[in-house]
């Protein structure tokens, strides 16, 4: 079956909502991790989502491009092709993606809000006065983490929105002119690093955009602490990881009406894997909001939820999030190991095969990457699978039906 039309990727969301259920979303970075999440979704009758990061598309374009755009292409329309020989449904997305202090967004509000100062600032956003950055203390910081440097050694350059979430939808709008079919169902904007009101500005905007392209935006309020494939939020106060009824009732009010969307509403949640007890999770967060939007604005208001950083989170929790809306999680770190162990296993038990020790000449078919390659993509698969059975999703598929 072919990647999911906007119509049926709705319907997948909708049967996730009404049947409290989730889909796996894996992150992948190769034709081989791709493989690994359709054979899980074809082998457990489960519709799924396979996502692709910034970091991803900069290492599937190689080491001598480093272009994430032209990467994310790439891997999607080979998805896109392996797709056809799979009868489930197969959502495309693009995981965080965050902005950054030369983006447009930000240089149209920083020069709006120095014109409301009475300041001036340079065409680029520098010399930023500092009677802008007293009033906005945030400011600053959030400058020093996107460009990553100071002074002459500064990283001018945009950030992911400009720099990657707008030429994708561009990429979709170019296709859907030329009768092709939308090529990624879904972007994440991480806005999380913005205050909630210009997070909502431009989750607002971009989703605009993406309703325009039958394209679904997902947003983030809160923080997901820990890191992930460069979006590092180990620092975070312990507060932010926590999203509020407050919260959850301002993004609805900002974005309803404007096309759909999914939302990532943060419960302790933490990217990477840690020991039992380390992650504190309250799913309870998820009900209060929820409840709390349902309050305010009824029944039909109910939000799509996204689970981010769940690797290594027990059943029994995941359960619950099913409970409260949670439609989409993120897998990776989990996916990961599963894809790196039985490489190591193989290198190990075949030490003198894969190397050229003590003048030998090893084994060919050891050291053929596709002898433990397929071995790392069966690891994947079936840890993709494990992750089917946790969110309810295997048997579940729609295929055919819509």
């Amino acid at each position: 079956m072919p990647v999911a039309t906007p119509k049926q990727y709705a319907a997948m969301l909708d049967a996730a909502q009404e049947g409290s259920y989730a889909y796996a979303a894996m992150n992948v970075s190769s034709l081989v991790t791709a493989n690994a999440a359709l054979k899980a979704f074809s082998d457990k009758r489960s519709d799924g989502i396979i996502q692709i990061s910034t970091g991803a598309g900069k290492f599937v374009s190689g080491l001598a491009v480093g272009d994430a755009v032209l990467g994310a292409i790439v891997l999607a329309e080979a998805v896109h092709k392996l797709a056809e020989r799979h009868d489930v449904l197969i959502g495309l997305h693009t995981d965080h993606c965050q902005p950054g202090f030369r983006d447009g967004f930000m240089k149209n509000w920083l020069a709006k809000e120095c014109e409301r100062l009475g300041f001036e600032t340079g065409a680029d956003g520098d010399d930023v006065p500092a009677a802008v950055l007293q009033a906005h203390p945030w400011l600053e910081s959030f400058r020093e983490e996107t460009e990553k440097g100071s002074g002459r050694f500064r990283r001018k350059k945009s950030g992911d929105v400009d720099g990657f979430l707008r030429p994708l939808i561009q990429e979709t709008a170019r296709r859907r002119e030329a009768g092709r079919p939308n090529l990624f169902q879904s972007h994440m904007l991480d806005a999380s690093n913005l205050p909630l009101d210009l997070n909502l500005q431009l989750s607002r905007e971009l989703l605009a955009l993406c309703a325009q392209n039958e394209i679904v935006l997902e947003v983030e309020a809160g923080v997901v602490g820990g890191e992930e494939d460069g979006i590092d939020h180990t620092g975070a106060p312990a507060d932010k990881l926590y999203t509020t009824p407050e919260d959850m009732v301002a993004v609805y009010e900002a974005l309803h009406g404007v096309g759909r969307y999914m939302f990532a509403a943060t419960f302790g949640n933490v990217h990477g894997h840690y020991k039992p007890g380390v992650v504190k999770l309250r799913p309870e967060i998820l009900k209060a909001g929820q409840q709390a939007v349902l309050k305010n604005f009824g029944a039909e208001a109910e939000s799509d939820l996204v689970f981010h950083g769940g690797s290594g989170t027990p059943t029994e929790q995941i359960a619950e999030t099913l409970d409260y809306g949670v439609v989409k999680m993120n897998i990776d770190t989990d996916t990961q190991y599963a894809f790196t162990r039985p490489i190591v296993d193989h290198v190990l038990k075949n030490y003198e095969s894969v190397l050229k020790v003590d003048g030998e000449m090893g084994d060919k078919k050891h050291y053929d990457p596709r002898s433990y390659l397929k071995k790392a993509e069966t690891g994947a698969a079936n840890r993709l699978a494990q992750a089917c059975d946790d969110l309810r999703s295997t048997g579940k598929t729609i295929c055919g039906r819509v």
